[in-house]
Protein backbone atom coordinates (compact mmCIF):
# COMPACT_ATOMS: atom_id res chain seq x y z
CA UNK A 1 0.00 0.00 0.00
CA UNK A 2 1.23 3.46 -0.87
CA UNK A 3 1.78 5.99 1.94
CA UNK A 4 0.66 9.50 0.99
CA UNK A 5 -0.13 12.78 2.70
CA UNK A 6 -3.65 13.95 3.40
CA UNK A 7 -3.27 16.72 0.82
CA UNK A 8 -2.16 14.25 -1.83
CA UNK A 9 -5.08 11.95 -1.11
CA UNK A 10 -7.56 14.81 -1.38
CA UNK A 11 -6.15 15.53 -4.84
CA UNK A 12 -6.58 11.85 -5.75
CA UNK A 13 -10.22 12.04 -4.67
CA UNK A 14 -10.77 15.08 -6.88
CA UNK A 15 -9.19 13.34 -9.86
CA UNK A 16 -11.28 10.22 -9.24
CA UNK A 17 -14.50 12.24 -9.12
CA UNK A 18 -13.74 14.08 -12.35
CA UNK A 19 -12.53 11.00 -14.23
CA UNK A 20 -15.53 8.76 -13.51
CA UNK A 21 -17.03 7.81 -16.87
CA UNK A 22 -20.48 6.52 -17.56
CA UNK A 23 -20.39 3.02 -19.06
CA UNK A 24 -22.84 3.54 -21.90
CA UNK A 25 -22.18 0.17 -23.55
CA UNK A 26 -22.89 -1.75 -20.34
CA UNK A 27 -26.16 0.08 -19.82
CA UNK A 28 -27.22 -0.52 -23.43
CA UNK A 29 -26.54 -4.24 -22.96
CA UNK A 30 -28.61 -4.29 -19.78
CA UNK A 31 -31.48 -2.39 -21.40
CA UNK A 32 -31.60 -4.99 -24.18
CA UNK A 33 -31.57 -7.82 -21.64
CA UNK A 34 -34.45 -6.24 -19.73
CA UNK A 35 -36.36 -5.80 -23.00
CA UNK A 36 -35.85 -9.46 -23.91
CA UNK A 37 -37.09 -10.64 -20.50
CA UNK A 38 -40.17 -8.42 -20.75
CA UNK A 39 -40.91 -9.69 -24.25
CA UNK A 40 -40.02 -13.38 -23.96
CA UNK A 41 -40.26 -14.15 -20.24
CA UNK A 42 -38.93 -17.56 -19.20
CA UNK A 43 -37.53 -18.20 -22.67
CA UNK A 44 -35.19 -15.22 -22.28
CA UNK A 45 -34.21 -16.31 -18.77
CA UNK A 46 -33.25 -19.76 -20.04
CA UNK A 47 -31.24 -18.30 -22.91
CA UNK A 48 -29.32 -15.93 -20.63
CA UNK A 49 -28.69 -18.70 -18.10
CA UNK A 50 -27.20 -20.78 -20.90
CA UNK A 51 -25.15 -17.83 -22.15
CA UNK A 52 -23.75 -16.58 -18.84
CA UNK A 53 -23.84 -19.63 -16.56
CA UNK A 54 -23.36 -22.35 -19.16
CA UNK A 55 -26.38 -24.32 -17.95
CA UNK A 56 -29.56 -25.59 -19.60
CA UNK A 57 -32.26 -25.36 -16.94
CA UNK A 58 -35.65 -26.97 -17.38
CA UNK A 59 -37.05 -25.21 -14.32
CA UNK A 60 -36.05 -22.23 -12.19
CA UNK A 61 -37.70 -22.99 -8.86
CA UNK A 62 -35.64 -24.73 -6.17
CA UNK A 63 -37.42 -27.92 -5.13
CA UNK A 64 -37.93 -29.37 -1.68
CA UNK A 65 -35.52 -32.16 -2.57
CA UNK A 66 -32.84 -29.57 -3.34
CA UNK A 67 -33.43 -27.93 0.06
CA UNK A 68 -33.07 -31.29 1.80
CA UNK A 69 -29.93 -32.15 -0.16
CA UNK A 70 -28.40 -28.79 0.78
CA UNK A 71 -28.95 -29.49 4.48
CA UNK A 72 -26.90 -32.67 4.10
CA UNK A 73 -24.05 -30.77 2.45
CA UNK A 74 -23.31 -28.18 5.14
CA UNK A 75 -21.72 -28.70 8.51
CA UNK A 76 -23.51 -28.58 11.84
CA UNK A 77 -21.06 -25.87 12.87
CA UNK A 78 -22.20 -23.73 9.94
CA UNK A 79 -25.82 -24.11 11.00
CA UNK A 80 -24.97 -23.14 14.58
CA UNK A 81 -23.09 -20.05 13.37
CA UNK A 82 -25.94 -19.13 11.04
CA UNK A 83 -28.48 -19.35 13.85
CA UNK A 84 -26.29 -17.19 16.08
CA UNK A 85 -26.16 -14.58 13.34
CA UNK A 86 -29.91 -14.81 12.77
CA UNK A 87 -30.69 -14.28 16.46
CA UNK A 88 -28.41 -11.24 16.71
CA UNK A 89 -29.71 -9.70 13.49
CA UNK A 90 -33.29 -10.17 14.66
CA UNK A 91 -32.58 -8.65 18.08
CA UNK A 92 -31.02 -5.55 16.55
CA UNK A 93 -33.63 -5.01 13.84
CA UNK A 94 -36.58 -5.48 16.18
CA UNK A 95 -35.73 -2.04 17.55
CA UNK A 96 -36.37 -0.53 14.11
CA UNK A 97 -39.98 -1.63 13.79
CA UNK A 98 -42.34 1.27 13.19
CA UNK A 99 -45.92 1.66 14.38
CA UNK A 100 -48.94 3.50 13.13
CA UNK A 101 -49.81 6.57 15.21
CA UNK A 102 -52.65 9.05 15.52
CA UNK A 103 -53.16 12.43 17.16
CA UNK A 104 -56.34 14.38 17.83
CA UNK A 105 -57.10 18.09 17.85
CA UNK A 106 -60.19 20.12 18.89
CA UNK A 107 -63.50 19.79 17.03
CA UNK A 108 -62.97 16.18 16.03
CA UNK A 109 -59.78 16.44 13.99
CA UNK A 110 -57.91 13.16 13.61
CA UNK A 111 -54.46 13.01 12.01
CA UNK A 112 -52.07 10.15 11.79
CA UNK A 113 -49.72 7.87 9.93
CA UNK A 114 -50.58 4.31 8.93
CA UNK A 115 -47.60 1.98 8.52
CA UNK A 116 -48.11 -0.90 6.07
CA UNK A 117 -45.58 -3.51 4.93
CA UNK A 118 -44.70 -3.72 1.24
CA UNK A 119 -46.62 -6.62 -0.27
CA UNK A 120 -43.97 -8.36 -2.40
CA UNK A 121 -40.18 -8.17 -2.07
CA UNK A 122 -37.49 -9.82 -4.19
CA UNK A 123 -34.04 -10.44 -2.72
CA UNK A 124 -31.03 -10.82 -5.00
CA UNK A 125 -28.08 -12.82 -3.62
CA UNK A 126 -25.00 -12.79 -5.87
CA UNK A 127 -22.91 -15.80 -6.78
CA UNK A 128 -19.64 -15.74 -8.67
CA UNK A 129 -16.47 -15.44 -6.61
CA UNK A 130 -18.12 -16.30 -3.28
CA UNK A 131 -21.40 -17.42 -1.70
CA UNK A 132 -23.25 -14.98 0.53
CA UNK A 133 -25.59 -16.64 3.05
CA UNK A 134 -24.96 -13.71 5.40
CA UNK A 135 -26.30 -11.28 2.80
CA UNK A 136 -29.46 -13.36 2.56
CA UNK A 137 -30.02 -13.03 6.31
CA UNK A 138 -29.32 -9.30 6.28
CA UNK A 139 -31.98 -8.74 3.61
CA UNK A 140 -34.59 -11.31 4.60
CA UNK A 141 -34.77 -10.73 8.35
CA UNK A 142 -35.68 -7.00 8.23
CA UNK A 143 -38.30 -7.77 5.58
CA UNK A 144 -39.77 -10.51 7.78
CA UNK A 145 -39.83 -8.22 10.83
CA UNK A 146 -41.55 -5.52 8.77
CA UNK A 147 -44.32 -8.01 8.03
CA UNK A 148 -43.76 -8.42 4.27
CA UNK A 149 -46.10 -11.31 3.36
CA UNK A 150 -44.41 -12.44 0.13
CA UNK A 151 -40.60 -12.67 -0.09
CA UNK A 152 -38.78 -14.45 -2.93
CA UNK A 153 -35.10 -14.94 -3.68
CA UNK A 154 -33.14 -15.05 -6.92
CA UNK A 155 -29.54 -16.22 -7.13
CA UNK A 156 -27.32 -17.59 -9.91
CA UNK A 157 -27.03 -21.37 -10.24
CA UNK A 158 -23.71 -23.16 -9.83
CA UNK A 159 -22.10 -25.12 -12.65
CA UNK A 160 -24.09 -28.20 -11.58
CA UNK A 161 -27.39 -26.32 -11.99
CA UNK A 162 -27.99 -26.11 -8.25
CA UNK A 163 -27.90 -23.25 -5.78
CA UNK A 164 -25.03 -23.06 -3.31
CA UNK A 165 -26.09 -25.23 -0.33
CA UNK A 166 -25.04 -22.61 2.24
CA UNK A 167 -27.39 -20.10 0.60
CA UNK A 168 -30.26 -22.60 0.55
CA UNK A 169 -29.80 -23.48 4.22
CA UNK A 170 -29.69 -19.78 5.10
CA UNK A 171 -32.91 -19.24 3.15
CA UNK A 172 -34.64 -22.03 5.03
CA UNK A 173 -33.48 -20.68 8.40
CA UNK A 174 -34.64 -17.18 7.41
CA UNK A 175 -38.04 -18.53 6.39
CA UNK A 176 -37.70 -17.98 2.63
CA UNK A 177 -39.47 -20.76 0.75
CA UNK A 178 -39.41 -19.57 -2.88
CA UNK A 179 -36.02 -19.42 -4.59
CA UNK A 180 -35.37 -18.98 -8.31
CA UNK A 181 -32.14 -20.13 -9.96
CA UNK A 182 -31.67 -16.96 -11.97
CA UNK A 183 -28.85 -14.45 -11.74
CA UNK A 184 -27.61 -11.24 -13.31
CA UNK A 185 -29.52 -8.39 -14.91
CA UNK A 186 -32.07 -10.91 -16.21
CA UNK A 187 -33.05 -11.78 -12.64
CA UNK A 188 -33.65 -8.11 -11.83
CA UNK A 189 -35.80 -7.78 -14.95
CA UNK A 190 -37.82 -10.86 -14.01
CA UNK A 191 -38.46 -9.53 -10.50
CA UNK A 192 -39.39 -6.09 -11.82
CA UNK A 193 -41.77 -7.17 -14.59
CA UNK A 194 -42.58 -10.83 -14.03
CA UNK A 195 -42.41 -13.89 -16.30
CA UNK A 196 -44.48 -17.06 -16.61
CA UNK A 197 -42.67 -18.47 -13.56
CA UNK A 198 -41.62 -15.41 -11.56
CA UNK A 199 -44.26 -13.06 -10.24
CA UNK A 200 -43.32 -9.36 -10.25
CA UNK A 201 -42.45 -7.74 -6.93
CA UNK A 202 -42.81 -4.25 -5.50
CA UNK A 203 -39.25 -3.86 -4.26
CA UNK A 204 -35.87 -5.40 -5.11
CA UNK A 205 -33.03 -5.53 -2.58
CA UNK A 206 -29.57 -7.06 -2.49
CA UNK A 207 -26.13 -6.39 -3.99
CA UNK A 208 -24.66 -7.58 -7.26
CA UNK A 209 -22.13 -6.91 -10.00
CA UNK A 210 -22.13 -3.94 -12.38
CA UNK A 211 -24.85 -5.53 -14.55
CA UNK A 212 -27.12 -6.10 -11.56
CA UNK A 213 -26.51 -2.58 -10.27
CA UNK A 214 -27.25 -1.11 -13.70
CA UNK A 215 -30.44 -3.17 -14.01
CA UNK A 216 -31.66 -2.02 -10.61
CA UNK A 217 -31.03 1.58 -11.60
CA UNK A 218 -32.98 1.14 -14.85
CA UNK A 219 -36.04 -0.57 -13.34
CA UNK A 220 -36.24 1.87 -10.42
CA UNK A 221 -39.52 3.71 -10.71
CA UNK A 222 -41.37 0.67 -11.97
CA UNK A 223 -40.32 -0.98 -8.71
CA UNK A 224 -38.52 0.32 -5.66
CA UNK A 225 -34.93 -0.68 -4.90
CA UNK A 226 -32.75 -0.49 -1.82
CA UNK A 227 -29.67 1.24 -3.26
CA UNK A 228 -27.10 1.08 -6.05
CA UNK A 229 -24.22 -0.78 -4.44
CA UNK A 230 -20.67 -0.04 -5.52
CA UNK A 231 -17.41 -1.80 -4.59
CA UNK A 232 -16.91 -2.61 -0.92
CA UNK A 233 -15.00 -0.06 1.17
CA UNK A 234 -13.20 0.17 4.49
CA UNK A 235 -11.60 3.16 6.15
CA UNK A 236 -9.51 2.55 9.27
CA UNK A 237 -8.63 5.57 11.42
CA UNK A 238 -5.63 4.71 13.58
CA UNK A 239 -3.40 6.48 16.08
CA UNK A 240 -0.24 5.22 17.79
CA UNK A 241 -2.31 3.00 20.12
CA UNK A 242 -3.70 0.91 17.27
CA UNK A 243 -2.58 -2.69 16.83
CA UNK A 244 -0.83 -2.74 13.47
CA UNK A 245 -1.51 -6.45 12.96
CA UNK A 246 -5.25 -5.96 13.49
CA UNK A 247 -5.38 -2.91 11.23
CA UNK A 248 -3.62 -4.74 8.40
CA UNK A 249 -5.90 -7.76 8.71
CA UNK A 250 -9.00 -5.56 8.60
CA UNK A 251 -7.82 -3.76 5.48
CA UNK A 252 -7.22 -7.09 3.76
CA UNK A 253 -10.66 -8.34 4.80
CA UNK A 254 -12.19 -5.80 2.45
CA UNK A 255 -9.54 -5.90 -0.25
CA UNK A 256 -10.24 -9.60 -0.79
CA UNK A 257 -13.80 -8.91 -2.00
CA UNK A 258 -12.72 -7.97 -5.50
CA UNK A 259 -10.20 -5.95 -7.47
CA UNK A 260 -12.31 -2.79 -7.19
CA UNK A 261 -12.60 -2.87 -3.38
CA UNK A 262 -11.32 0.18 -1.51
CA UNK A 263 -9.11 -0.13 1.60
CA UNK A 264 -7.85 3.04 3.27
CA UNK A 265 -6.10 3.73 6.53
CA UNK A 266 -5.94 7.29 7.83
CA UNK A 267 -3.38 7.64 10.59
CA UNK A 268 -2.00 10.49 12.64
CA UNK A 269 1.40 8.77 12.88
CA UNK A 270 4.06 8.45 10.20
CA UNK A 271 5.68 5.72 12.29
CA UNK A 272 2.44 3.71 12.37
CA UNK A 273 2.01 4.21 8.62
CA UNK A 274 5.40 2.69 7.89
CA UNK A 275 4.80 -0.27 10.21
CA UNK A 276 1.38 -0.85 8.65
CA UNK A 277 2.80 -0.81 5.13
CA UNK A 278 5.21 -3.61 6.05
CA UNK A 279 2.52 -5.63 7.87
CA UNK A 280 0.07 -5.36 4.98
CA UNK A 281 2.69 -6.71 2.59
CA UNK A 282 3.51 -9.57 4.96
CA UNK A 283 -0.12 -10.61 5.46
CA UNK A 284 -0.92 -10.27 1.76
CA UNK A 285 1.77 -12.78 0.83
CA UNK A 286 0.20 -15.51 2.99
CA UNK A 287 -3.41 -14.79 2.06
CA UNK A 288 -5.45 -17.34 0.09
CA UNK A 289 -6.87 -14.52 -2.04
CA UNK A 290 -3.50 -12.87 -2.61
CA UNK A 291 -4.03 -12.16 -6.31
CA UNK A 292 -7.26 -10.23 -5.73
CA UNK A 293 -5.87 -8.39 -2.70
CA UNK A 294 -2.75 -7.25 -4.54
CA UNK A 295 -4.76 -5.77 -7.41
CA UNK A 296 -7.21 -4.12 -5.03
CA UNK A 297 -4.51 -2.54 -2.86
CA UNK A 298 -2.49 -1.38 -5.83
CA UNK A 299 -5.47 0.44 -7.35
CA UNK A 300 -7.45 1.51 -4.32
CA UNK A 301 -5.35 0.91 -1.21
CA UNK A 302 -3.84 3.93 0.55
CA UNK A 303 -2.25 4.78 3.90
CA UNK A 304 -2.96 8.46 4.45
CA UNK A 305 -0.99 10.46 7.02
CA UNK A 306 -3.10 13.23 8.55
CA UNK A 307 -1.85 16.15 10.61
CA UNK A 308 -4.12 15.32 13.55
CA UNK A 309 -7.32 13.55 14.59
CA UNK A 310 -9.52 16.50 13.66
CA UNK A 311 -8.12 16.52 10.13
CA UNK A 312 -8.40 12.72 9.91
CA UNK A 313 -12.10 12.81 10.72
CA UNK A 314 -12.70 15.69 8.33
CA UNK A 315 -11.31 13.44 5.61
CA UNK A 316 -13.54 10.58 6.79
CA UNK A 317 -16.59 12.80 6.39
CA UNK A 318 -15.43 13.72 2.90
CA UNK A 319 -14.98 10.07 1.91
CA UNK A 320 -18.22 8.89 3.61
CA UNK A 321 -17.00 5.28 3.76
CA UNK A 322 -19.16 2.20 3.81
CA UNK A 323 -17.26 0.79 6.83
CA UNK A 324 -15.38 3.00 9.29
CA UNK A 325 -13.16 1.60 12.04
CA UNK A 326 -12.01 3.97 14.77
CA UNK A 327 -8.90 2.22 16.11
CA UNK A 328 -7.92 5.06 18.42
CA UNK A 329 -7.33 5.53 22.14
CA UNK A 330 -10.87 6.77 22.93
CA UNK A 331 -13.12 5.91 19.97
CA UNK A 332 -16.36 6.78 21.75
CA UNK A 333 -15.11 10.33 22.31
CA UNK A 334 -14.61 10.69 18.54
CA UNK A 335 -17.97 9.23 17.53
CA UNK A 336 -19.72 12.61 17.60
CA UNK A 337 -17.28 13.95 15.02
CA UNK A 338 -18.29 11.35 12.43
CA UNK A 339 -21.13 12.58 10.24
CA UNK A 340 -20.85 10.36 7.17
CA UNK A 341 -20.34 6.59 7.38
CA UNK A 342 -22.41 3.50 6.71
CA UNK A 343 -21.33 1.57 9.80
CA UNK A 344 -18.96 2.67 12.56
CA UNK A 345 -16.83 0.18 14.49
CA UNK A 346 -15.30 1.33 17.77
CA UNK A 347 -11.99 0.08 19.12
CA UNK A 348 -9.56 -2.77 18.55
CA UNK A 349 -12.05 -5.57 19.04
CA UNK A 350 -14.84 -4.45 16.71
CA UNK A 351 -13.47 -5.44 13.30
CA UNK A 352 -15.54 -4.96 10.17
CA UNK A 353 -15.86 -8.75 9.83
CA UNK A 354 -17.84 -8.76 13.08
CA UNK A 355 -20.44 -6.53 11.46
CA UNK A 356 -20.49 -8.61 8.30
CA UNK A 357 -21.70 -11.68 10.12
CA UNK A 358 -22.92 -11.78 13.70
CA UNK A 359 -23.01 -8.41 15.48
CA UNK A 360 -26.58 -7.70 14.35
CA UNK A 361 -26.58 -4.33 12.51
CA UNK A 362 -27.17 -4.66 8.79
CA UNK A 363 -24.20 -5.11 6.48
CA UNK A 364 -26.07 -3.80 3.44
CA UNK A 365 -24.59 -0.31 3.56
CA UNK A 366 -24.27 2.81 1.40
CA UNK A 367 -21.12 2.82 -0.76
CA UNK A 368 -19.30 5.21 -3.09
CA UNK A 369 -19.81 8.22 -0.84
CA UNK A 370 -23.59 7.84 -0.65
CA UNK A 371 -23.40 7.66 3.16
CA UNK A 372 -23.65 11.45 3.01
CA UNK A 373 -27.38 11.02 2.33
CA UNK A 374 -28.38 7.39 2.86
CA UNK A 375 -28.50 4.74 5.58
CA UNK A 376 -28.00 1.00 6.11
CA UNK A 377 -30.78 -1.34 5.03
CA UNK A 378 -33.35 -1.77 7.78
CA UNK A 379 -36.91 -2.70 8.70
CA UNK A 380 -37.96 0.81 7.69
CA UNK A 381 -37.05 -0.01 4.06
CA UNK A 382 -39.79 -2.63 3.85
CA UNK A 383 -42.76 -0.53 4.94
CA UNK A 384 -44.61 2.42 3.50
CA UNK A 385 -46.41 5.18 5.33
CA UNK A 386 -49.84 6.60 4.54
CA UNK A 387 -51.06 9.86 6.01
CA UNK A 388 -54.52 9.75 7.64
CA UNK A 389 -56.71 12.88 7.81
CA UNK A 390 -60.21 13.24 9.26
CA UNK A 391 -62.03 16.56 9.84
CA UNK A 392 -65.51 17.30 11.08
CA UNK A 393 -67.71 19.98 9.51
CA UNK A 394 -66.89 22.48 12.27
CA UNK A 395 -63.16 21.87 11.97
CA UNK A 396 -63.26 22.36 8.19
CA UNK A 397 -65.23 25.60 8.61
CA UNK A 398 -62.43 26.99 10.78
CA UNK A 399 -59.84 26.67 7.99
CA UNK A 400 -62.07 26.97 4.93
CA UNK A 401 -61.19 30.57 4.14
CA UNK A 402 -57.48 29.84 4.47
CA UNK A 403 -57.77 26.99 1.97
CA UNK A 404 -59.76 29.13 -0.47
CA UNK A 405 -57.21 31.95 -0.20
CA UNK A 406 -54.22 29.68 -0.83
CA UNK A 407 -55.93 27.82 -3.68
CA UNK A 408 -56.84 31.06 -5.45
CA UNK A 409 -53.28 32.35 -4.98
CA UNK A 410 -52.04 29.26 -6.84
CA UNK A 411 -54.64 29.66 -9.56
CA UNK A 412 -56.36 26.38 -8.64
CA UNK A 413 -59.96 27.50 -8.61
CA UNK A 414 -61.39 23.97 -8.49
CA UNK A 415 -59.59 23.41 -5.20
CA UNK A 416 -61.24 26.52 -3.81
CA UNK A 417 -64.59 25.46 -5.26
CA UNK A 418 -64.38 22.09 -3.47
CA UNK A 419 -64.35 23.99 -0.17
CA UNK A 420 -66.95 26.56 -1.21
CA UNK A 421 -69.44 23.82 -2.17
CA UNK A 422 -69.32 22.59 1.41
CA UNK A 423 -69.83 26.10 2.77
CA UNK A 424 -72.83 26.57 0.47
CA UNK A 425 -74.53 23.60 2.11
CA UNK A 426 -74.54 25.53 5.38
CA UNK A 427 -77.16 27.96 4.06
Amino acid sequence: MKIISQEAYIEELKDANTSMQFDRSLEETVIEMIHQVREKGDQALKAYTKQFDGIDLDHFVVTEEEFQEAEQNVSERFIVALKTAKNNIERFHQEQRERSWFITAPKGVLLGQKVTPIDRVGIYVPGGKAAYPSTLLMNAIPAKLAGVPHIVLTTPPQSDGKVNPHVLVAARIAGIETIYKVGGAQAIAALAYGTETIQKVNKIVGPGNAYVASAKKIVFGDVDIDMIAGPSEICVVADETANVKYAAADLLSQAEHDEQAVAICITTSQNFAEKLQIEVERQTEISERKAIIKKSLKSNGRIVVAKGMEQALELVNEIAPEHLQLMVADPLAQLGNVRNAGAIFLGQYAPEALGDYVAGPNHTLPTSGTAVFSSPLGVYDFVKRSSVIQYTKDALDDVAQDIITLANAEGLSAHAEAIMKRKEDET
